[in-house]
């Protein structure tokens, strides 16, 4: 029963995104309105700047600063990987 409802629900998928690339009106790209004024392209070094360099730097930066706050943290609280102390506590109890 669930392998027919699965292809049942595919199959409305399947053709309702179908249906809206079909009814669905090119975009006219090509065709400037009036106003449009565009600016000058960009070079293959301001491209690859703006879109592949600059987000690799701006996650190493998140990163790092992540990193860093991670490191403080652990510093500043003792308990939270303290095991000599939790084994000592073990060892108590038992005896």
């Amino acid at each position: 029963m669930d392998k027919k409802n699965a292809l049942r629900a595919g199959a409305l998928a399947a053709g309702t995104t179908l249906m809206m690339l079909l009814l669905s009106s090119p975009a006219s790209a090509l065709a400037r309105d009036d106003g449009d004024d565009p600016g000058s392209g960009l070079n293959v070094i301001e491209t690859l700047g703006l879109f592949v360099f600059a987000p690799i730097v701006l996650y190493l930066v998140i990163a790092g600063l992540v990193m860093v706050g991670d490191k403080t943290h652990k510093k500043k609280d003792p308990t939270s990987s303290n095991i000599a102390t939790k084994a000592e506590a073990k060892s108590e109890v038992k005896a």
